[in-house]
């Protein structure tokens, strides 16, 4: 029987120019980025928009979402929907509280959370592979059991410990943290000099090199794992055909339930290490709704990078950062983001005006062109409508009300998500059922 092998590549939507590696066009664009960040920084005077306090914290907060957007990767990639990931997290948060107060250990908190952010992606995988069940429902479903799951092993297991109650545990062992010897002082001293460009960059690396959590490290390392096991091996060649077409995946030799099985569960098991983070880095306890929504926006994350493990990434750390300024009580420079998020929207604005990009001929039908043409064109407008309104409150205020302030996150989601729709591209399979021999 002809089995599927790397030499069987499948259709995963358009492809990049031939002459662009995909890791220089991300350098390239997070460079500019940051660049746009160094000027905003000289020209409104916030120090903590580049500062290495504000990496740092950009790292915690973002760890959580990109570990949910991780494992919603690797469930929809096999064409399950996860909508559960906030449930599988507190499932998370949860275990790694049990196993690292009741064993003393760190690791075994790592270990029961994973295994309990597992557990959930199998009763995902369960509900929605066997049974058939809606992957929507199932997802929701997960994420009203678990808070009710979670409040009830706390109650039978945490009630009457010292510290701890049926609402939070016990204060927890924490992980170890890394250090990059010898460079913390240097590039605290040149960063507190504020210089153009090299402070910048002195606080983006000290950010990046002091105080990591050893659980911070793992998680990023997770990111470039996924990306080899996905697209450079047979095995996750076998994961994705079966979120692209499970049938033809079948009649290739691929056990489709069992590749969809394994894929939720892995899922599972890292929206549970994002939990552990939660619990265990980002606090000193578990405490009850500590996931605070950060599923969802995993979720958010990982439909902004387009199903790959950069765009998530890059997802993440946008997120990350904008949490990271508010926790850190930047709010002036939360305010003079108002002014980026201005120059951003009248950029996309004339990246959508430009009539004719390279890869684009005349040869295209002109009524086929003409509403997309127009749709271009009301999508440009609206940008420079919104841009200029930011422009004009930045311009009119020195600082945010506190509540647009806290939810600069979840404003920033929708944003986002509005912007990259037009250039998302899901498994083609995702969230259908599937059984053995029907496609025949």
């Amino acid at each position: 029987m002809t089995t599927l092998t790397e030499a069987q590549p499948i259709d995963d939507g358009p492809k990049r120019p031939a002459h662009r590696h995909p890791v220089a066009r991300v350098a390239m664009i997070l460079g500019g980025i940051f660049v746009v960040l160094v000027f905003l920084r000289v020209l409104t005077g916030e120090n903590a928009i580049t500062s290495s306090g504000t990496v740092g914290t950009t790292l915690a907060l973002g760890v959580p979402i990109g570990m949910a957007a991780l494992g919603g990767l690797w469930a929809e990639r096999a064409g399950v929907v996860n909508l559960g990931l906030e449930g599988m997290m507190i499932f998370g948060t949860w275990g790694g509280a049990y196993g690292a107060y009741f064993s003393g250990n760190a690791w075994m908190g790592l270990l029961m959370g994973v295994a309990m952010g597992a557990a959930g992606g199998l009763l995902h995988a369960l509900v929605t592979v066997t049974f058939g069940v809606d992957h929507i429902v199932s997802g929701v479903a997960l994420n009203i059991l678990a808070p009710g799951v979670a409040r009830y092993l706390s109650t039978m297991f945490f009630l009457g410990e010292p510290g701890a109650g049926a609402t939070q545990s016990p204060p927890l062992p924490d992980f170890p943290t890394v250090s990059l010897p010898g460079v913390g002082g240097p590039l605290g001293d040149l960063e507190d000099k504020h210089w153009f460009l090299l402070s910048d960059l002195a606080g983006l690396a000290r950010g990046l090199t002091t105080n990591l959590s050893a659980l911070t490290i793992i998680a990023l390392a997770l990111i470039p794992l996924t990306y080899y096991v996905l697209w450079r091996t047979s095995f996750g060649l076998r994961i994705r055909s079966c979120g692209e077409n499970p049938y033809a995946a079948e009649s290739l030799g691929v056990r489709v339930y069992t590749m969809k099985y394994t894929a939720v569960v892995i899922s599972g098991a890292l929206a549970g290490l994002g939990g552990v983070f939660l619990a265990m880095v980002g606090s000193s306890q578990y405490q009850e709704n500590q996931t605070n929504g950060r599923g969802y926006i995993g979720l958010a994350a990982m439909i902004f990078g387009n199903w790959r493990p950069g765009g998530l990434a890059a997802g993440t750390g946008l997120f990350g950062y904008t949490d990271a300024l508010q926790q850190r009580g930047a709010t002036g420079a939360v305010h003079a983001l108002l002014l980026m998020v201005s120059v951003v929207l009248f950029g996309y604005a004339m990246w959508r005006l430009v009539p004719a990009r390279r890869g684009v001929t005349a040869q295209v039908d002109l009524e086929a062109a003409g509403p997309r043409r127009r749709r271009q064109i009301y999508q440009a407008a609206a940008a420079i409508v919104v841009g200029a309104m930011l422009l004009a409150w930045y311009l009119a205020t020195d600082s945010l009300p506190k509540e647009i302030v806290t939810y600069t996150p979840h404003l920033t989601t929708l944003l986002v998500l509005s912007m990259a729709s037009q250039r998302l591209r899901m498994p083609a399979a995702n969230g259908l059922r599937y059984r053995r021999g029907e496609g025949h």
